[in-house]
């Protein structure tokens, strides 16, 4: 005799998902799985609310759900709501509105209970396989939230919910199409922020990753870089890959040539780089990709305990509490934990910048130029990122003292990489055709020079003792844990 047959509906920041399946208490045979890009999310952190428009569309996916887990004779539908429920300022009326439009009771997740359900969903298949590790990690990479837990024995010994999420680092941060150099850099300063808060343990040998980013990404290196098509795991070489595609090629472009939502497109530059930065954190090269989560935790929690099934899972997540320091990583970008990690970064910031001054001014290499360059960059997302913890006096003198030095760099390095271009050309180029090369050479030239003149006269002016101290200096005493 079969198993029974019930239903799970997640309601996500990004995605409406349903999964219907034979359960029991340990196995899944998934009958349906189904996925609808709706994003919440954005407009909860566009305006604190769930808008009319998305609203409708909510419910309209939700009607659909609930007539194809009735098709296939679900003997229960489970629904539950995550991080842009929880945030939303209209949030409990929404989900009145769904009962009584739809007849679904929405259960909202803490982000505690998220993060054991994604355990569950995620490593369910993995603990009947021989030779399994006994100890494992599991990320669950959403719009608004990531979930992160490690495991012994499959028993959860740590777990912690971030307020970081795919869509979220889109919206807050990845604003262009495709995004800046710098707007990833700001990202990365808040991800890193967030991640050193959360006192991530020592790292199992395996991480599992679950949640649609992860799964868009391996289809994406699956479609664009030639990997496997069984393959499940994802190195850290194959998600720059993806950034550099991400960040090299309009959302459109991405849809359309490598098979992706064009939605999920948009918010995929977000997830490589929360992936990317968990697996730092753990200190692992690899990670497994999994399309089973939330939801499939859910139907094997309720197939084990029945109506009491949010309650137990309530108790598993009380058993370990999150530390004080993963509860302050989920403040805002303002909190003091922030503003404290901020001077930090700043401060290694500033010393790599500094690092280079003396190696220019000795013209013997145009390397250094170029480091500096990158180092400037990454100064100035810094000090973007951190803005609103900075003195903003202080800030806006050290912010315009980096950039001029930038424009500089840059204008030096960019005339210089272009002169051995226009050179290597020349010597291509048949003798009666090389005038017109030798002159803008000439022109370039001079251009180079004047520029460079520039550089060394501000690398001279630079007093690198104040610089430090105005950086040392920059954060906000009022921002800062006493």
């Amino acid at each position: 005799m079969k198993a029974p047959v019930y239903a799970a509906i997640d309601i996500g920041s990004n995605t409406t998902h349903v999964v219907v399946a034979h359960c029991t208490a340990h196995d899944l045979d998934i009958l349906k799985d189904e996925v609808t890009m709706v994003r919440l999310g954005e407009s909860v952190d566009e305006s604190g609310e769930i808008s009319p428009e998305l609203q409708e569309k909510a419910l309209q996916v939700l009607q659909h759900y609930k007539e194809l887990a009735e098709q296939e004779q679900a003997e229960q539908i489970l629904a539950v709501a995550t991080e842009a429920i929880r945030k939303a300022r209209n949030g409990e009326e929404f989900l009145k509105q769904i009962q009584e439009k739809t007849g679904l009771q929405i259960q909202i997740l803490s982000g505690e209970a998220e993060a054991v359900l994604t355990f569950y969903g995620a490593t369910y298949e993995m603990a009947n396989e021989p030779g399994a590790p006994k100890e494992v990690a599991v990320t669950d990479v959403g719009g608004g939230s990531t979930e992160l837990i490690t495991a012994k024995q499959q028993r959860i010994t740590w777990r912690t919910s971030l307020h970081i999420g795919s869509g979220q680092m889109h919206d807050r941060f990845l604003h262009s199409n495709p995004p800046t150099y710098d707007e990833q850099e700001k990202a990365r300063a808040f991800l890193r922020s967030s991640l050193q808060d959360a006192h991530i343990p020592d790292s199992p040998p395996l991480l599992i990753a679950t949640g649609s980013s992860a799964a868009s990404l391996l289809q994406l290196s699956k479609e664009a870089f030639g990997l496997d098509t069984h393959r499940d795991t994802l190195t850290r070489e194959d998600l720059l890959r993806c950034e550099g595609l991400l960040s090299a090629l309009p959302a459109e472009e991405v849809a359309q040539r490598y098979k992706q939502d064009l939605e999920r497109a948009r918010i995929l530059p977000g997830g490589a780089l929360i992936l990317e930065e968990v697996m730092k954190a753990f200190s692992l090269e690899e990670l497994r990709v999994t399309l089973h989560g939330v939801r499939e935790g859910v139907l094997l929690a309720y197939a084990r305990d029945g109506e009491q099934w949010l309650e137990k899972v309530n108790e598993v997540a009380q058993q370990q509490a999150v530390s004080s320091k993963g509860k302050q990583s989920n403040k805002d970008i303002q909190g003091q934990t922030f503003a404290e990690f901020s001077k930090e970064v700043l401060a290694e910031y500033a010393k790599k910048f500094l690092k280079w001054p003396d190696e220019i001014l000795k013209h013997q290499d145009t390397e250094p130029v170029h480091k500096m360059r990158v180092a400037s960059r990454r100064l100035r997302a810094a000090l973007d990122a951190f803005e609103s913890c900075c003195k903003p006096k202080l800030f806006k003198k050290v912010n315009s003292q980096v950039k001029k030095l930038a424009d500089l760099l840059g204008a030096v390095r960019d005339s210089d990489v272009m002169l051995q271009g226009l050179h290597a050309r020349l010597e291509q180029m048949p003798g009666d055709e090389q005038d017109g090369i030798q002159w803008l050479i000439d022109r370039l030239n001079t251009y180079h020079k004047e520029r460079q003149q520039a550089l060394d006269d501000a690398l001279h002016a630079l007093d690198e003792n104040a610089f430090k101290k105005q950086i040392s200096s920059c954060i906000k005493k009022s921002a800062l844990r006493h």
